[in-house]
């Protein structure tokens, strides 16, 4: 799709006042006036359309908006000629002396008579089918919203209700979101037609709700599985010991933990890790055995482990 710059087109600066653009496209059309122009007619009609489309949008405040926010190759792919020519006030070309003949042939065809002169009158009659060229494009929806949601790490396993409110026309709202069990921060939940207004008749945007998990004092997560850590003395390692670990369903598991552990080794409780958003099955809970070794001793604590040395431990 070719880049179009609407402002290079008119030759105007991004902070034009309307009437200067107003003023560099008369220019312009003189310039390249189908009827008048000199030379290859068939170049001048086509800088003709070209200078007209690049009007009907920034005469526009709507479109022009929307042409600064998305870009030139952006705003091409949402909206259509017949968009773009949409409400567009079609007395400023024919004040310009245009025939209907090179009218028709430019935009696609007018229907309706002649008034006095031979300007052809009732513009506002003629609707959308006026520049369909063999396909039809949807009307144009309406921006998107989002917003940002915290959730807890119970409220991702478990699922909740959120009162959302968000501003829309300048007014806030207020919409009930059902967050299923499993749903991973991260994700975008939909809320068709919540969105802004279409300046052009079309479906309202969709209002998405993104989630941000907040930490939580205990467990990590790691996809759907949950990490939490236990700390255990050199001797506990050494010796061999148990364990308690909370998991978050509210249950207390007892761990056996080997002789001979190694720091950081991992012990697994299966399925006690978050629903799987799909609703099958879920991840795991594992226990990370942090071994402590400390930093300062006692002289009798000393002693022992000089005496431990020695025996080759």
């Amino acid at each position: 799709m070719a880049e179009l710059d609407y402002y290079q087109i008119l030759g105007v600066h991004k902070n034009a006042t309307p009437d200067e653009i107003k003023k560099a496209y008369r220019k312009l059309a003189q310039k390249y006036h189908p009827d008048k122009a000199k030379g290859d007619k068939q170049a001048a009609e086509e800088q003709f359309k070209k200078i007209s489309e690049a009007y009907a949008v920034l005469s526009n405040p709507e479109k022009r908006r929307e042409y600064d926010l998305y870009g030139s190759r952006s705003f091409k792919a949402r909206f259509s000629q017949e968009d773009i020519f949409r409400g567009f006030d079609f007395s400023d070309l024919f004040d310009l002396g245009l025939s209907e003949g090179i009218f028709s042939r430019l935009f696609g065809g007018l229907g309706g008579g002649s008034g006095r002169g031979g300007r052809t009158r009732g513009f506002s009659q003629f609707g959308p089918d006026m520049f369909k060229t063999g396909t039809t494009r949807p009307p144009v929806k309406g921006e998107d919203l989002q917003v940002e949601v915290p959730v807890t790490l119970h409220e991702i396993a478990f699922g909740t209700e959120k009162l959302i409110s968000f501003t829309r026309n300048g007014q806030v709202e207020r919409v009930t979101v059902k967050i299923p069990p499993g749903t991973l921060p991260g994700k975008r939940l939909r809320v068709a037609e919540k969105g802004r207004p279409s300046p052009y008749g079309g479906p309202p945007g969709d209002l998405y709700v993104k989630l941000k998990e907040v930490e939580h004092p205990v467990f990590k997560r790691e996809g759907s599985d949950l990490y939490v850590d236990r700390r255990i003395r050199f001797s506990e390692a050494a010796l061999g010991t148990k364990v308690t670990v909370p998991t978050l369903d509210g249950k207390t598991m007892s761990l056996k933990v080997p002789p001979g552990t190694a720091s950081h080794t991992k012990m697994r409780l299966k399925n006690y890790g978050l629903p799987n958003a799909q609703g099958k099955g879920r991840g795991d809970q594992y226990v990370r055995i942090i071994v402590e070794v400390p930093t300062t001793l006692t002289k009798k604590q000393k002693a022992l482990l000089e005496e431990l040395a020695k025996e080759g431990l």
